[in-house]
């Protein structure tokens, strides 16, 4: 068997899996609260100009900071939380399964193997966004829903979470809550992978610098934000392309009506508005996942150091 080849400092301390999982949930839940509104504005940027050609369809979101007042003045302030406890529940749920499985692949020592860090990131994150699928879908609509003059992108008529599952579920069945996970999971895959390989690799380069104490939050921090690039350079693509599907409306036999797939959509959006468009939203993509994926990867790593602090006192 091939011998270990990954530093043994990149390895975060060890816990259980099932307690990964509820740090896991509970980290990137409580990085959602602060987070969703950039995610309000980013799905909204990201659906504007859909099937149009260039340059000929109205823009009422430009720029980040003016799409925040947008946002602000249609929908009110707490319109910038739209979609908040769906995207709460996709982050527990999605993150949860997510880290548990990463943990299994730390504990089984998968992940001090050549690639495994990547493909452990990459599994963990497909398990976990299909799982996540339905709550993923219902958020997208939810915060794609604003008043008439400034709607971009299907306008679905759901009130609450809750409400928008059954309604999916009642009218196209068990398919329809996941219809869209196909663009979700490469998406998260790709960033699973880019975030939890770069973090360990990150902490490892941080340490080796000694620019703060071994054991300082602060290298959990620095970890993120070199982590943070990463996700986002890759995600982004894949993020516009699982909005559109998500949100396109569909027929009575719950076919998407704008777009056949993945690979559909993404032909469409490069010749109706060029490759660039898979870069939409591109700033608050970053605001949202940057700091996201920063305070995730903080909140957990030092959740997971307290519970083993707490684990291990008096030992």
């Amino acid at each position: 068997m091939e011998s270990p080849s990954v530093d043994s400092r990149a390895m975060p301390v060890s816990v259980s899996p099932a307690m990964d999982l509820v740090l896991g949930a509970s980290a990137c839940c409580l990085a959602c609260v602060f987070t969703n509104p950039l995610e309000v504005v980013k799905t909204r940027l990201q659906l504007q100009g859909e099937l149009q050609a260039r340059g000929t369809y109205a823009r009422p979101y430009r720029g980040f900071l003016r799409s925040v007042g947008t946002v602000a003045q249609a929908d009110g302030l707490w319109g910038l939380q739209k979609g908040l406890g769906a995207a709460l529940l996709y982050q527990g749920v999605m993150n949860g399964v997510r880290f548990y499985c990463y943990s299994l692949a730390l504990e089984a020592g998968l992940t001090q193997y050549h690639g495994g860090t990547v493909a452990a990131g990459a599994l963990a994150g497909a398990l976990g966004a299909f799982i996540g699928s339905p709550a993923y879908l219902v958020k997208t609509q939810l915060q794609a829903k604003t008043a008439a003059p400034l709607a971009v992108g299907h306008q679905h008529q759901h009130q609450t979470a809750l409400g928008a599952l059954e309604t999916i579920w009642r009218q196209q069945g068990i398919p329809g809550l996941w219809r869209g996970v196909g663009g979700a999971v490469p998406r998260v895959m790709v960033g699973s992978a880019a975030q939890l390989a770069t973090f360990a690799s990150a902490k490892v380069w941080v340490q080796d610098h000694e620019w703060f104490q071994k054991d300082s939050w602060l290298v959990a921090l620095a970890g993120g934000m070199i982590s943070s690039v990463a996700v986002v350079i890759v995600m982004t693509p894949f993020d516009v392309v699982s909005t559109r599907l998500y949100n396109q409306p569909v027929d009575p036999t719950g076919r998407g009506q704008l777009y056949r797939g993945v690979l559909d959509c993404l032909v469409k959006i490069i010749q109706a508005e060029g490759p660039q468009a898979l870069y939409k939203g591109l700033s608050p993509a970053y605001l949202r996942l940057g700091p996201h994926t920063i305070l995730s990867l903080l909140f957990w790593d030092e959740l997971r150091k307290l519970i083993y602090r707490f684990q291990h006192q008096g030992t």
